[in-house]
């Protein structure tokens, strides 16, 4: 039986596994040679706050798209009633809205969509590591694709504050990691509250004013639908991700998570963006 594995060199790999296997061994060995316990951990949250930093200037333009999207949720309503039997016409007249206010809605969809590389990259660094664990050889074909020879290691150790962060809670059979997906889930639940407030208080007041006129619309319910599936089911989504992929990956999604919750926190200029 075959007991080693390769890192082979396909496009995937050399863009975005072995770049980021490689920052994860140079924030390990200062953080080993700092004598931090746990320094792998350390090592996925650094790589955590670099990824923040390089889509820093995305997510600014995402949350100030946010905040141009609520001020233009009453206007939005407006055309909702009046073209709510053309569709043609009520998207014609929204694309203007959009055009003449300068926001781009499918930016909201492309911050996560350039995540998810480096999301997948590191899985994949990660399952490194559990194979290692698991009894096959991989140190050796790690070390024949880092960048420097300093970088090469004999071992690693994948702990960080009693949580081996390659096993994931499903497998690992003890309560407390058990924790993490409900700490991911409560974030993501945090952050996501934190994106649409505005939106969230203007649903209200339109559904009260909804229920004095007694008149229903199809287009509303489906649109409530789907907040609350953003609301409730996002967050119980990427919870189960946690408790079934290694803890590394919680953390790495959780640090970028409070980023992202104190930084939305933040009131955005919209008149410099």
């Amino acid at each position: 039986m075959n007991n080693s594995t390769n890192i082979d060199s396909g496009f995937f790999n050399t863009i975005f596994v072995i770049p980021i296997l490689n920052i994860l061994l140079i924030l390990y060995s200062f953080f080993s040679f700092l004598k931090f316990p746990g320094a792998l951990g350390f090592s996925i949250i650094g790589l955590t706050f670099l990824v923040n930093f390089l889509l820093l200037p995305l997510n600014k333009k995402q949350r100030a798209m946010t905040e141009k999207l609520n001020e233009l949720k009453p206007h939005l309503d407006k055309l909702q009633k009046k073209y709510k039997n053309d569709q043609a016409k009520l998207q014609s007249e929204q694309l203007k809205l959009y055009q003449q206010a300068g926001v781009n809605p499918g930016l909201g969809c492309l911050l996560p969509f350039i995540q998810l590389p480096f999301f997948i990259a590191l899985y994949n660094v990660l399952s490194l590591f559990l194979l290692e664990h698991k009894g096959i050889n991989i140190i050796e074909n790690i070390n024949n694709v880092v960048y420097f020879s300093f970088l090469k290691i004999n071992s690693i150790d994948t702990y960080f504050f009693g949580f081996n962060l390659a096993l994931s809670p499903q497998k690992s059979g003890v309560w407390y990691y058990f924790l993490i997906p409900v700490i991911t889930g409560l974030l993501q639940y945090i952050q996501i509250n934190l994106i649409t407030p505005k939106a969230k208080i203007e649903k209200e007041e339109n559904q009260k004013k909804q229920e004095k006129d007694k008149e229903k619309n199809n287009q509303d319910d489906i649109q409530k639908m789907m907040n609350i599936q953003m609301k409730f089911l996002m967050p119980a989504f990427i919870a189960w991700f946690a408790y079934t992929l290694p803890v590394g990956l919680a953390l790495y999604w959780n640090v970028y998570s409070l980023f992202n919750i104190i930084q939305y926190r933040k009131p955005v200029n919209l008149k410099k963006n």
